[in-house]
């Protein structure tokens, strides 16, 4: 039989097909965008490609790194002098105190601090060049192709710089981090004896957000990175170089959540089809989709579907095995891939020649 293989379309290609429906939104920003942070769909940008120096919004980069470095959030970090007196937003470090990694987590996302943010990269890697080194990595596997970092803390350094676009991306997959989304949502905490209040005033003025970071220079102007969810749907909003970011992100996300509903596509566990099945007692085996995916949608908006799966199946087959797939497309864009699996297990019990089922099935494929 012709087996299937299931196509697999990563996030990056997904956010480079899809456009934004044309709206009424407009930002003060030299750079501005706005996507759904579960499908990664564009729903408004504004030279959101153009490279800009990014400031403190860099740090969502220092925790990913952080985060994915192997150590734990309760080891004790002692305090170099290398790591103190950075120029800049600061939670005080002192040479020769101890405090644990989460501490300095707080006081990277909340404080902002660049002092913080040199002793999460120099503990974490060894050193601050390695550190970067690996941040500039993760931004390659992430797809920020318009991304180069510098320094861990977001500080004005030629070539330090990055687009709205790539860092909605990686706003997007903070978030899937559940330590990170934490944190970025946290309004006020006591640890390690100083107390840290969230730069991002969203998270108290607006309905539903849920973080997440703050930053200026005076290269970059004003910066910022805000997430909300209402009802299940997350939207990101970026502006860089925005004097008005408070208002335009709240413009933004009314926008988001006013004119895209969050829609079901399919369902973990979906029954689809009954497939045919040779060499086995059973003649039937159960074709479920595997995911359960949803797909922000204005008004008006339909999706085409298209089912890829075979019209039959040879015994064994194993459940939780990939049958076929489900491709959703919006006019010609592909927006949603979605595995097909067997339902259930179909063992090899007939050991013998072609049974009149199978003569039938393939006199009906040829």
């Amino acid at each position: 039989m012709k087996r299937l293989c299931c196509v697999c379309l990563c996030l990056t290609l997904m956010l480079a097909a899809l456009v934004p429906v044309a709206g009424a939104v407009s930002t003060a920003a030299s750079s501005a965008i706005l996507i759904d942070g579960e499908s990664g769909r564009v729903l408004y940008e504004h030279n959101a490609h153009e490279p800009r120096y990014i400031a403190s919004i860099t740090k969502l980069m220092t925790a990913l790194v952080a985060m994915e470095s192997g150590h734990s959030m309760d080891e004790v970090v002692l305090i170099k002098k290398e790591y103190t007196g950075a120029e800049g937003s600061s939670m005080y470090l002192r040479e020769g105190e101890k405090l644990t990694l989460e501490a300095l987590m707080y006081g990277l996302l909340l404080a902002s601090g660049n002092d913080a943010a040199l002793a999460v990269a120099g503990y974490c890697a060894g050193s601050v060049g390695e550190f970067v080194a690996r941040m500039n990595r993760k931004a390659v596997l992430l797809g920020m192709e318009n991304t180069r970092f510098v320094n861990p803390s977001g500080l004005t350094e030629e070539g330090h710089m990055s687009t709205a676009f790539d860092m909605a991306r990686l706003a997007a997959a903070c978030m899937k981090n559940e330590t990170i989304a934490k944190m970025v949502g946290t309004r006020t905490i006591t640890i390690a004896g100083r107390t840290f209040t969230n730069h991002n005033k969203l998270l108290w003025r607006y309905e539903g957000c849920i973080g997440m970071k703050t930053g200026y220079t005076e290269r970059s102007g004003r910066t910022l990175i805000s997430c909300a969810q209402r009802e299940g749907q997350q939207l990101i909003a970026v502006t860089l170089n925005d004097a008005n970011d408070w208002a335009d992100h709240t413009a933004m996300l009314d926008y988001g959540f006013a004119n895209y509903t969050r829609t079901r596509l399919s369902a973990a566990g979906e029954r689809y089809a009954r497939l045919p099945v040779t060499g086995s007692l059973l003649s039937f085996v159960q074709v479920e989709a595997a995911d359960e995916i949803y797909y922000p949608l204005a008004a008006g908006e339909q999706l085409r579907q298209e089912v890829s799966l075979a019209r039959w199946t040879q015994a064994p087959v194993a459940r939780g095995q990939t049958a076929g797939t489900i491709t959703w497309y919006l006019e010609d864009r592909v927006v949603a891939v979605c595995p097909l699996v067997y339902g259930q297990s179909a063992g090899l019990n007939v050991i013998r020649g072609e049974s009149i089922v199978e003569k039938m099935l393939k006199r009906f494929v040829s």
